[in-house]
């Protein structure tokens, strides 16, 4: 199969070209600068530019771009700028999949989808909540439209917290946990549906090959925990305790509604489609998962 993956430089994208690549598979990757390798392709959303022939032989597309969540608050500026850097690579290469008749696009997005769920256990099924990340995650979704009028699958992969050795969630609370800094963040009752990143990586690999795979799909470990349980896990797996607490309403003052929002909610999401589907998680627990990345 030959993928075309935007958003290639990051977590995830790196990842993803590595295990696409040991598994046989042909990895061409968008760059926003001129090509410089024989795999990568140019291009350049705002004017939405692509490379000609970035697309010959392409058989799915894979789109991770957006601009970091965190740190910083979330100003209308900002707010715009982590839409803008979502919506309108997805429009280009939406279109782009529709115009070139490439038969699959997967899809980031992120299980903000669900906005503030408390203990209510969410899968695909579940509607879109309030709040910033809702609205963001629903427009992202959204852009991807062209493709699916098309005639290609389209699956929006909806990412929880991704957990591994180098960058991601772990990067920051990780040197925290390591000199006993560590601590529950607000009243720990919100859920972390977090992820390993070999499986957030073998999720998007399922979802490229599992020809019935279509729609919304969940990325998160079978198990979400609160942050409570979470910090506990942690401050364990790096031996240190973790006895301290943020009190929400510093959060707030410090952050305003990105506090809110990213670390204050929760989501109890479950990878409902994809253990339906045979996906076989590496690491089904919180324990194993952090065993792995740290």
């Amino acid at each position: 199969m030959r993928v075309l993956i935007a958003g290639s430089g990051g977590l995830i994208g790196t990842a993803l070209t590595a295990r696409l690549r040991s598994d046989g598979h042909d990895v061409r990757r968008l760059v926003r600068r001129a090509a410089r390798t024989a795999d990568e392709r140019g291009w350049d959303p705002p004017s939405a530019r692509i490379d000609e022939g970035a697309f010959e032989g392409v058989d799915a597309v894979v789109n991770l771009c957006g601009a970091p969540l965190l740190p910083g608050r979330w100003s209308a500026m900002r707010k715009q700028v982590l839409l803008d850097s979502r919506v309108e690579p997805t429009e280009v290469l939406a279109e782009a999949v529709a115009d070139h008749g490439v038969g699959v696009l997967v899809n980031a997005s992120a299980v903000g989808f669900y906005g503030n769920t408390g203990s209510a256990v969410v899968d695909e099924t579940t509607g879109t909540g309030s709040g910033f990340l809702a609205e963001l995650c629903t427009a992202w979704e959204g852009a991807t439209a062209p493709a699916a009028a098309a005639g290609a699958r389209v699956v929006t992969v909806r990412t929880g917290l991704v957990l591994s050795r180098r960058g991601g969630l772990l990067d920051v609370l990780r040197p925290l946990f390591k000199f006993a800094l560590g601590g529950r963040l607000g009243n720990g009752h919100q859920y972390m549906p977090w992820i390993a990143l070999e499986d957030e990586v073998g999720g998007i690999v399922h979802a490229l090959e599992h020809q019935t795979l279509a729609g919304p799909v969940n990325l998160t470990g079978p198990a979400p925990v609160t942050n409570a349980e979470f910090t506990r896990a942690l401050g364990h797996a790096v031996y240190r305790p973790a006895p301290w607490w943020v009190p929400g309403i510093a959060m707030k003052l410090a952050l305003g509604q990105a506090a809110e929002e990213m670390a204050l909610f929760g989501q109890r999401a479950v990878p409902r489609r994809l253990e339906h589907t045979g996906y076989e998680f590496r690491h089904r627990t919180l324990e194993s998962a952090l065993a792995a990345a740290t």
